[in-house]
């Protein structure tokens, strides 16, 4: 071991070797004293890693270590994923927050799980809390030691559908019989934009863009979903146009859902808007949403809308990275998110394959299996059944 100062400079560096190999590295100070403290700190820092011997967190209850990271994550967190991980910390804190974070091990986990199953629990939702557990005690650098015993519970990709055009207009005719008159124009706009309920919800006027037909997104889920810009179609661009109509003193910071009560006004269906307050969004359209389901006989979820709006637009054709675009997809879950919403019909599979052949060989569907083997003689040759149009295959 050996301290040295190079000459001209002022601070001090030591130097040993460890492990068949030499250390040299500034002890970034001038002083000698320092120098060696700092020298043993690092000899001892390589042994223990060398041995495995890591160091422990302190030994502190969950509850608080929880407590501290919500605090810390707040600020970065979209409003739905704050609401998400508080739901989650209170079926977490039950079971651990009396526990000692270095305490909490694979067994703990496992258990954790099957006791939320047995509550009926989703495994999709069980894991949203294993992965809040999971933050915390990574932050705390407590996961790398249990990770390879923790095993996630299976989930399906199939969770979801695309509702029928027939279901479509079901849908929207008993929207419109709500006593919420927001009902309607906030799900035509989630079947022709594809945003989330939260997004819709907390949409400010500011955001709409008449002139250039588009909606801007505020903050959503993810970081790829904030500020993307959705075209307007058509359909949406009406159903704002009118929306905005109800509203001629609107401001640009006022939410185009604003919070409001409503009265009776003749019949059941029918309801007088009151109390409207333009700076706080809607709460929420849960028991609107409910009852035009049932009215309409359709069952489905408000997040199925955008399951009909990507459906769509992967059977039209639209390409990948457009659709990742539209529906705020990051470009490594682009596949798996299509594949989740995608439920495409056998109709677009159907044509799909017949797109295979081209147009020479579609143009003879009529031709039976038995007509062209008998004129080609067999189907050893896979190229045999385009040799009477081979003089049409343009030459490349």
């Amino acid at each position: 071991m050996a301290l040295f100062r190079y000459p001209g400079k002022k601070m001090w560096w030591y130097e040993f070797h460890f492990a068949g190999q030499k250390v040299r590295e500034s002890a970034k100070t001038r002083s000698k004293e320092m120098a060696r403290r700092a020298e043993n700190a690092r000899r001892r820092d390589l042994e223990e890693s060398y041995h495995g011997l890591k160091k422990r967190a302190a030994p502190r209850l969950f509850s608080v270590a929880a407590e501290e990271w919500l605090t810390l994550k707040r600020p970065s967190l979209a409003e739905r994923s704050y609401v998400i991980e508080q739901a989650n910390l209170k079926h977490l804190l039950p079971e651990f927050s009396k526990q000692l974070i270095t305490d909490i091990d694979s067994k703990d986990i496992s258990r954790y799980q099957q006791e939320r199953l047995e509550q009926k629990a989703s495994p999709k939702t069980v894991n949203l809390e294993i992965g809040t557990l999971r933050a915390i005690l990574r932050r705390n650098r407590l996961w790398a030691a249990i990770q390879p015993d923790v095993r996630m519970l299976p989930t399906r990709d199939d969770i979801g559908r695309a509702v029928s055009p027939e279901e479509e207009k079901k849908l929207l005719s008993a929207c419109g019989r709500s006593r919420s008159r927001s009902l309607l124009p906030a799900v035509t706009l989630a079947l022709n934009t594809c945003m989330r309920y939260s997004e819709i919800r907390l949409l400010h006027w500011n955001q709409v863009d008449f002139s250039g037909r588009a909606v801007i997104v505020g903050k959503s889920k993810s970081e790829w979903g904030t500020g993307r810009t959705i075209p307007l179609n058509a359909r949406a661009c009406a159903v704002l146009e009118f929306w905005a109509s109800h509203f001629p003193g609107r401001q640009p910071e006022h939410y185009v859902f604003p919070s409001e009560r409503y009265g009776a006004a003749g019949d059941d269906f029918k309801a007088c808007a009151y109390d409207t307050d333009p700076t706080k969004p809607i709460g929420r359209w849960k028991e609107a949403w409910e009852a035009a389901k049932e009215r309409a006989g359709v069952q489905c979820r408000f997040h199925d809308l955008r399951h009909t709006g990507c459906t769509r637009m992967l059977e039209a054709g639209v390409a990948f990275p457009v659709l990742a675009m539209i529906m705020g997809w990051s470009p490594a879950t682009t596949v798996r998110m299509a594949k989740r919403y995608g439920h495409i019909g056998q109709a677009a599979l159907r044509t799909a394959v017949e797109s295979i052949s081209g147009p020479m060989l579609a143009s003879k569907p009529e031709r039976t299996v038995s007509e062209a083997k008998n004129a080609h003689g067999s189907f050893d040759n896979p190229f045999d059944l385009n040799r009477e149009v081979e003089g049409n295959v343009p030459k490349l």
